[in-house]
Formats: structure tokens, sequence, C-alpha cells
């Protein structure tokens, strides 16, 4: 018998770019298939956006009042969101605001409480997907290759460029998944120097020039020379990747023209290692024109860009999809992609 969900996946992403919320009915009859009913991105305020931006320097109190309080701004949201809906969703999925990523000591958190979420939008709330992975000894990241293998299995590779660029696939019989380098997230950062939120179609990056010694120095970073699993998270990017690039004094176009180059040349490098097929590409990063132009020069696999909703939203559909699995008991972190000790169901679940 055919069994279906509506659940709400709620995504905010390292680039701080805003809340992506996707509504999606899930069926199951020999396997799994999804529609998107609705999708929206919430813009942040600049209140939200200096908020979760300044998160890590709080005090445990001040963090605990922005933890509820992003909660229940998530809550409002979805309310609105929900309202043309024809009918309730069953369960809400959010990812929450990473602020903390370091699994090499036990720790990962992402903010949004889940108990606030539930009680300010009346629908069950499943979150805190990566906790549990962490302290089972896994990376906590990247979670969507479940997704990948279950709703998008027919490609051999699935690409996501958003903050984090990240990569999944098949390698004997089994999913593979690592984080391979920033992507959005640092060509926000110096976008924004130059008073622009993003770079559009990479035309700031496309205007600058190439540092070779900073392009170098970027290739040989420590982090690339790592196996899987492995994940990335802003301390990394502010501690080790930034620093480094102020350490030369370039304006932001040579700075991102660098940066361009650097990223193309770790994704390809990073998918070419594998037998060539065809990789399913999405993440804001897959709409930047000059970037997909530099992959697509660098890679031998035949690049395949879907509708513009999978590639917005394919991060909250997953995320979504994780919700329902949860809600079934049934495992959504795989340990031949985070390292884990075992193949687990990780959530929290609030009824309201």
């Amino acid at each position: 018998m055919t069994k279906s969900y509506v659940c709400i996946g709620c995504m905010s992403g390292t680039s701080i770019d805003g809340l992506d919320l996707v509504a999606c009915r899930f069926t199951f009859d020999t396997k799994w298939n999804f529609e998107i009913l609705k999708a929206n991105t919430i813009s942040y305020s600049h209140k939200w956006v200096n908020k979760l931006t300044t998160a890590a320097e709080l005090n445990a109190l001040e963090f605990a009042f922005l933890h509820n309080e992003y909660g229940k701004f998530i809550g409002k949201q979805i309310v609105d969101f929900c309202a043309d809906l024809p009918d309730k969703p069953e369960m809400i999925a959010s990812h929450g605001h990473t602020i903390f990523h370091q699994p090499d000591m036990k720790l990962t958190v992402q903010i949004g409480n889940g108990a606030n979420i539930a009680a300010t939008s009346g629908i069950q709330t499943i979150c805190d997907f990566r906790s549990l992975d962490v302290a089972l000894g896994g990376q906590g990241a990247p979670l969507v290759p479940i997704g990948d293998e279950l709703l998008f299995g027919e490609y051999e590779f699935c690409l996501n460029l958003g903050g984090i660029a990240n990569v999944s696939f098949r390698e004997n019989n089994e999913r593979k998944a690592f984080d391979i380098c920033p992507a959005n997230m640092a060509f926000n950062h110096f976008t924004k120097e130059l008073g622009y939120e993003y770079d559009l179609n990479g035309s700031f990056g496309r205007s600058g020039t190439i540092h070779p010694e900073l392009l170098d120095l970027l290739n040989s970073l420590d982090f690339y020379q790592l196996d899987g699993p492995k994940s990335l998270g802003r301390e990394w990017f502010e501690t080790e990747f930034l620093p480094l690039i102020y350490s030369f004094q370039l304006t932001p176009e040579d700075a991102l023209r660098t940066l361009y180059e650097h990223v193309s040349d770790q994704i390809a490098s990073a998918v070419d290692q594998y037998t060539k097929g065809q990789i399913l590409i999405t993440g804001g990063g897959a709409n930047n024109v000059f970037l997909m132009e530099l992959f697509s020069e660098k890679t031998k696999h035949k690049t395949i860009l879907p509708s513009a909703q999978i590639i917005d939203f394919k991060e909250a559909i997953v995320f979504a999809f994780l919700g329902v699995l949860r809600f079934r008991n049934e495992n959504n972190c795989l340990k031949s992609v985070t390292g884990a000790d075992h193949d687990h169901s990780g959530g929290t679940i609030y009824l309201p």
C-alpha cells in the first residue's frame, strides 16, 4: 500500500543568505518519490544576519536566549508559509543554523529550538539531526547523501555548491560523501567588501586577476590531503582559510578571481578521481555562470543542472525527507558517509 507524508523542510546554510522552506509530499511504493508543493526563501533582515554571524561570540545565557528566539522565528515563518497549503503538514524537519561544528571534539551545534518551532507552529517538529552522529564518532556531515541515494539515485554523483561544496556518490555498493571546500561562504565574504550580498553570475570574480602564489597555498591546505569522511565548518574557514587570503593585500576582485580558480580546482579534483558519469549540480553555486564555466572546463563528468526549484531547494527537500525517515524510525544517516559507528536515525522529535 502506498504511504504518503507531507513535510516542511527548513534549511539555513553557512552562507546566511536566507531561510529555505519547502513543502513536499513523499510517497513510497516500491521506491521513494517526492512532489514539491511549495517552496520559498525568506531573506534574513540585517538584524538576523548580524545575530547569526555573531552568535559564536555570545555568553552562555545570551546564546540560550538566541536559540529560543530563532526557533520562534522559524515557527512564525512556517505558519505564514503554510497559510495557503490545502492540507496541514504532518511534520516539520528543521536543520537549524550551524554555529559550532567541531566533530573532532564531539561537538556540533545548530540553533533554532525545536520545542519553540513546534509550540509556535502547532506542528510536530524534528530537529537536531547531527548531534547523535557526532556522539557516535561521526562527522555529523554531510547528511544529504541518504536523500541522494533514495531520491536522486539515477545520478552517479550529486554535487552541492552551497556555503560549503560537498559531493556524494556510490563506491563499492556504499554511499560515500565528504565536504570539498568553502564555496559561496567565501565568494559572499569578499563580494560584501564591494557592497553586494553575492557575486551575480561571478561577474566580480571574472573581472579580477589570479594571484598564483595564493592559489598554490590554498590548494596546499592540509584539509585537502585528508581522506573522507571529512567535513568543514565556519571555524576552519575563519581561522585557517581567511587569514591566508588576507596575508596578501589583494583587491576583492583579485581575491575572488583566485577563489574561483581554487574552488573549481578542488571540486574537479574531488570528483575526477572517480569513474566518469553524470553529476547532478545543485545549490546557489549552480546559478553562478562563471563558476560553472570553470568547473565544466576542468571536469571529465557530464554536468546536469536540474530545475530551478531543485537547484535552490534540494537541501531543504532532503531535510524534509530525513524528517520522514526519522518519523518512521528508519536510518537517515549512513556510517559510510560520516564515519559513525553504525547507521542510525538521527533527530529529536517535539510534539506540540
